[in-house]
């Protein structure tokens, strides 16, 4: 049986597919609010859906039922949905969003595989953030999950072997990658103490990663500003209590000492202690 159903088939020119499922690490509502903001900038149109009754736990993803006055109205049911569009400068684009799915990831790799493949689909490029010991008096950075390290390399990366759990996204990126389709991961370093409120300074570096990775354009210019109140009101709060102003001020010298490489080599285990962490606190 089809986990998915093809509405349209619109003329694409090699396509990026960008990918950001609800339901996995989102530090700091990084790509959450980057999705958004792509799809508020870019027009566009669902060319497939997902079978939500299959892929979904709607225990833990309960549809919403709309009362009036007491009467049952409608039930809203969550989607997982295949758009396409094209960027402010003409770039096509595949975006596949709504909710990891609970089950049957390998089913719905393939299927996606499988679009992709019908699409001419050039590259997919996941959206993520997560938190980690940086300080946000410093720029953030992204980090890469990739299918080579020439990809990973124009982006940066945690040097050395990380096991960390895995999400949906990643499960697409092997099965594209395995195919021949270059795939990456584009992850947003978060502090680990901003990670449970909106830290808009990641979404914008995903967009600005976005468009140097795979050349679509989402304007950032919005999401900048906001970073520049949200750097601002924690300042104010980190002000106000010694310790966390020392923490800070020790995350500030550790990134300061970093080398030139693409990011420091002994954060993998804080790296990783800080994902796990934060699933805990989601759960």
């Amino acid at each position: 049986m089809a986990i998915y159903e093809l509405h349209r088939q619109p003329p694409l020119e090699s396509p990026a597919l960008v990918v950001a499922l609800e339901g996995w690490i989102d530090a700091g509502l990084g790509a959450g609010t980057a999705a958004a903001a792509m799809l508020a900038a870019i027009e566009s149109e669902v060319v497939a859906t997902f079978d939500t009754d299959s892929l979904l736990d709607h225990r833990a993803r309960r549809p919403i039922l709309r009362l009036r006055d007491g009467v049952s109205e409608s039930l809203m049911w969550p989607t997982l949905e295949l758009r396409a569009g094209h960027d402010a400068n003409g770039a096509a684009v595949l975006m596949l969003v709504g909710p990891e799915p609970d089950h049957q990831w390998k089913a719905f790799s393939g299927s996606v595989l499988e679009l992709a493949q019908r699409f001419s689909v050039r590259m997919l490029i996941g959206l993520g953030a997560f938190p980690a010991p940086v300080p946000h008096t410093r720029p953030a950075r992204l980090a890469a999950t990739a299918s080579s390290e020439e990809l990973a390399r124009r982006v940066g990366f945690v040097p050395g072997t990380l096991d960390v759990p895995a999400g949906a996204q990643a499960a697409l990126e092997r099965a594209l990658a395995d195919a021949g389709i270059p795939s990456i991961g584009l992850w947003a370093r978060v502090p680990h103490y901003a990670a449970a409120m909106p830290y808009p300074e990641a979404s914008a570096l995903l967009l600005e990663g976005l468009q140097e990775v795979g050349g679509i354009t989402v304007t950032s210019a919005e999401l900048r500003a906001a970073a520049d109140a949200t750097r601002q009101r924690l300042d104010e709060l980190v002000a106000g209590s010694e310790e966390h102003s020392a923490m800070v001020r020790q995350l500030e010298a550790q990134v300061d000492e970093e080398s030139t490489g693409p990011l420091e080599a002994t954060s993998g285990d804080q790296l990783a202690a800080e994902v796990e962490r934060f699933l805990r606190d989601q759960n």
